[in-house]
C-alpha cells in the first residue's frame, strides 16, 4: 500500500488533478500553428528533457503510431513530468504493446502522479491484462490514483463479460467503504456503466442492489446523487420504483 506521506502523494481536494491537467493544450494559443509531428517525434529522441517534455505533452494532443515506441521508452526517463506525460501521451494513442510497459511502470514507480497518468492510460487502452493492476491500483493506491482506477475499471465494459464480471466486486466494495467521497462517486458511475453491458442476472441484481444501498445509506450527498443517476440512466425496473418511493416519502 502506498503511503499518504509519501513525498509524492497528492492530496485530496487540491491533488485529484495531474500537473498536466493544469496545463494548456499545447496548442491552446490559437495564434501558433498545432504542433509539427515530425518536429515532436524528433524531440522524444532528444537529450533535453524540455525538449522530450514539449514533445510527449504534445502526443497527449496527437495520435500518431509511430510515437509509441518513443513513449514506452519514455515511461523509464528520469524526469518525472517527462514520465507523466508519456503515460498520458499512451493513454491518448492506447497500444497492445503499451500494456505490460504501463503495468512495470505503476509497479515500480513511487511518484503518484505517474501512477495516476499510468491507470487512466491502461483503462484507455482496454485491455484484460491491465484488470490486476487497476484493480489493486482501486485498493491499495493513494485517493487521487484510486479516483481515476475506479474511472479506468469501467472501460472494462468494452472489453468482454469476464473482465466486467471481476470489476465489479472491488467497485462495489470500494463505493461502500472508500474514506474519499469522490472515489465512492466514481465507484458509483462506474458500476452502472459495467452493468449497462450485463444481462439481468444474479450478478447484475447485486450490483443494483449495491447502488441502491449507495443511495440509501452514503452519507454524502453527492455520492447519493451519483449512485441515484447511475440508476436512473440503466432504467432498472425494480431500481427506478425503488427511486419513486424514496421520493415519495420525501427522502429524496
Amino acid at each position: 500500500m502506498y503511503d499518504d506521506d509519501d513525498l509524492t502523494t497528492l492530496d485530496i481536494g487540491e491533488d485529484l488533478e495531474s500537473p498536466l491537467d493544469q496545463m494548456g493544450a499545447v496548442d491552446a494559443d490559437t495564434a501558433e500553428p498545432p504542433p509539427d509531428p515530425e518536429e515532436m517525434l524528433a524531440f522524444l529522441e532528444s537529450s533535453n528533457p524540455n525538449q522530450r517534455m514539449l514533445a510527449t505533452r504534445a502526443f497527449c494532443e496527437l495520435q500518431d503510431e509511430r510515437a509509441i515506441p518513443h513513449l514506452i521508452r519514455l515511461l523509464l526517463d528520469p524526469c518525472p513530468l517527462v514520465r507523466v506525460s508519456a503515460a498520458y501521451a499512451l493513454g491518448r494513442n492506447p497500444s497492445f504493446d503499451a500494456v505490460e510497459p504501463l503495468i512495470e511502470r505503476y509497479i515500480e514507480d513511487f511518484n503518484g502522479y505517474v501512477r495516476k497518468g499510468v491507470v487512466w492510460a491502461l483503462g484507455n487502452c482496454r485491455d484484460r491484462r491491465s484488470l490486476p493492476t487497476l484493480i489493486d491500483a482501486l485498493k491499495t493506491d493513494i485517493s487521487a490514483v484510486r479516483l481515476w482506477a475506479a474511472s479506468a475499471l469501467a472501460q472494462m465494459a468494452s472489453v468482454n463479460y469476464d473482465a466486467v464480471i471481476a470489476s465489479l466486486p472491488p467497485l462495489i466494495e470500494a463505493m461502500r467503504q472508500d474514506s474519499v467521497a469522490a472515489v465512492r462517486s466514481n465507484c458509483a458511475w462506474a458500476v452502472g456503466q459495467l452493468c449497462r453491458e450485463m444481462p439481468s442476472n444474479v450478478v447484475y441484481a447485486t450490483a443494483i442492489d449495491a447502488l441502491l444501498e449507495t443511495l440509501v445509506e452514503d452519507e454524502d450527498l453527492g455520492v447519493r446523487e451519483d449512485a441515484r443517476a447511475a440508476l436512473l440512466k440503466l432504467g432498472d425496473a425494480r431500481g427506478l420504483q425503488i427511486i419513486e418511493e424514496l421520493e415519495r416519502d420525501g427522502f429524496l
